[in-house]
């Protein structure tokens, strides 16, 4: 059977066009992250807070999935490293500073602006610290501070949980009184508490080396199967109360590493 020049030349270009889209396929993921992040400062400055917050949480699904796939199809570079670093600076630095600082944080006045420089600032820095980490010099199973898109989310889940921007003007005297309204005090806090987290030395627990397909046993995948649908029946709730307990689990993890005891090593024979 003969085939037509024309055909053969088709037939050898598939490869290389199927590779060069594979290729591609990761930082489609990423741009759509830095998206999130856009659409999240546009809602966030029109003052439509329920419509924002979730924008962050959509940016932390593509954050995890361009990763798993530029690991999975051979397709990680330096190009997809810093893309996905800018995108990240984005969605999970400058927007959940926008979302908080329209929630509450500009009726601090100067301090709500040095709160949202500060938080973006750690966010910056915990990125630039990832970049340069030796894989060698590092486990896999937790992250030196806490990384960005879980800081991004519990201002994120804060948020979408009471989608109601304050309007009441606060003073500076008025921060830390008993008159001061709640919602002017969380702001300042989730600003806070998860940039000092991100530039911290505490130790915070890693998905990336959890496996959700075949194993041994299938906890993890049942774990991941309940939070999806909990988060489907109560969105609010379920993603307040998964932001806010990883924020919680790296300090019972570290006062369980120092409370249990310690048994001495075996004598040498």
């Amino acid at each position: 059977m003969i085939l037509d020049p024309s055909e053969s030349r088709r037939i050898i270009s598939r490869p290389r066009q199927f590779r060069r889209g594979i290729f591609l396929l990761p930082s489609i993921f990423t741009v759509g992250n830095m998206f999130c992040g856009y659409a999240c400062i546009v809602y966030s400055m029109r003052g439509n807070l329920d419509i924002a917050a979730p924008f962050i949480g959509f940016a932390v699904v593509l954050d995890m999935l361009d990763g798993r796939i530029a690991r999975m199809t051979g397709t990680t570079s330096a190009f997809g490293l810093e893309l996905d670093s800018l995108a990240d600076v984005i969605s999970f630095g400058l927007a959940p500073v926008v979302l908080t600082f329209a929630w509450g944080l500009s009726e601090l006045g100067r301090v709500g602006w040095a709160a949202g420089f500060l938080y973006l600032t750690c966010a910056a820095m915990r990125l630039a610290r990832f970049n340069i980490q030796s894989p060698n010099q590092t486990d896999k199973r937790y992250f030196v501070g806490l990384a960005s898109p879980p800081a991004a989310g519990i201002a994120a889940a804060t948020v979408f949980a009471w989608p109601v921007p304050l309007t009441t003007p606060v003073r500076f005297t008025q921060v830390f009184s008993e008159t001061a309204p709640w919602q002017a005090v969380a702001a300042l806090l989730v600003m806070l508490v998860p940039g000092v987290l991100m530039v911290s030395t505490i130790r915070f627990r890693s998905f990336k080396t959890i496996n959700f397909g075949w194993g041994r046993t299938y906890t993890p995948l049942f774990i991941f199967v309940i939070a999806i649908v909990s988060i489907a029946a109560e969105p609010r709730f379920t993603l307040l109360l998964l932001s806010y307990g990883y924020l919680a689990s790296a300090f019972i993890g570290l006062a369980w590493s120092r409370l249990r005891p310690r048994h001495p090593p075996p004598a040498a024979g």
